[in-house]
């Protein structure tokens, strides 16, 4: 199959036929069935006490995943739902109110949830790191065995994209620890804007230093529907102007994100997007992560029937 609702398959940038290459699984097809289905093909289960992070959204006008849509995946997976705080003026800026947000948005009616960094935060190490030389994580991040990421893409106004990465680095990082991140390194208890590249460099560390904690017990699966230029952390996001591409699952995050990325600049009518992550130079978080260590931008694909 060489095209999907008018996507040219070929035309990704990133694909490859070498079987050294991690391998990334699609459907264009998004329901409940699918996002089981694209987790199935990984092949693998997660281990333990499993951790399955999402994010609420901002609001009942955000994007974020529907409950309704995850429920089937989240129950098979049989984890809790996780988050953190957030760093900013809003719903959810203490762990209590991110709390009342999820149990308001009927995330409570299919799994338990915690609030990771309610009760605390720790600080876990980044192994090779430009700007951070830690992470600041919640502390209930050592509640759990394996840790299910599962991601709603989109655009960001920040990062450029917001997907395995972004749900990874900044959603597992405490409110001082998103701070941390934003500033590259200057400061964890107020707002400092850092240089981008600097920013998404922290990102990638901030990757680095989870996945390396939770001695890589991880998967990941993205849904790219409802495909704003805004993240799900705006109370109002923009509409989406472009068509919901499908499902994406790899073991590989920088992978799966790159394939997503690559689907948005190939798409017929992703041009706002991926202006969005052209302008914020969003690409970069994926170079970066490879050069750590993390995972392959070069990816194989596979379309699932």
């Amino acid at each position: 199959m060489t095209e999907i609702d008018g996507t040219r398959l070929e035309r990704l940038e990133h694909r490859t036929n070498d079987p050294q290459a991690p391998e990334v699984f699609f459907t264009p097809v998004i329901t409940p069935e699918s996002l089981i289905a694209a987790y199935r093909a990984l092949g693998a289960t997660p281990e333990g006490k499993v951790a399955i992070k999402i994010h609420s959204g901002e609001s009942e006008q955000s994007n974020n995943l529907n409950p309704a849509l995850v429920k089937d995946l989240v129950r098979e997976i049989g984890g809790t739902l996780v988050e953190c705080a957030t760093a900013y003026d809003g719903n959810r800026e203490t762990p209590e109110k991110s709390l009342k947000v999820f149990k308001e948005r009927g995330y409570g009616d299919i799994a338990p949830i915690q609030i990771m960094d309610m009760g605390g935060e720790i600080e876990i190490p980044v192994a090779k790191y430009k700007h951070i030389p830690y992470d600041i994580v919640g502390v209930h991040v050592d509640d759990y065995d394996s840790l299910f990421v599962l991601s709603h893409f989109k655009g960001h106004p920040m990062g450029g994209f917001g997907g395995a990465l972004k749900n990874v680095s900044i959603g597992i990082a405490s409110s001082n620890g998103k701070r941390w991140i934003h500033s590259a390194g200057v400061a964890k208890d107020h707002w400092v804007t850092a240089e981008q590249d600097d920013f998404l460099e922290s990102m990638a560390e901030a990757d680095e230093a989870v996945i390396s904690h939770m001695h890589g017990s991880m998967m990941y699966l993205n849904v790219m529907n409802r495909l704003s230029v805004d993240c799900d952390c705006f109370a109002t996001p923009s509409e989406p102007d472009m068509h919901d591409i499908g499902v994406l699952s790899s073991l590989d995050p920088v992978a799966l994100d790159q394939a997503c990325v690559d689907l948005i600049h190939v798409a017929p009518d992703g041009a706002s997007v991926t202006e969005r992550i052209a302008t914020r130079h969003g690409e970069h978080t994926l170079e970066y992560a490879e050069e750590l260590g993390i995972g392959s931008r070069a990816y194989r694909l596979t379309v699932l029937e």
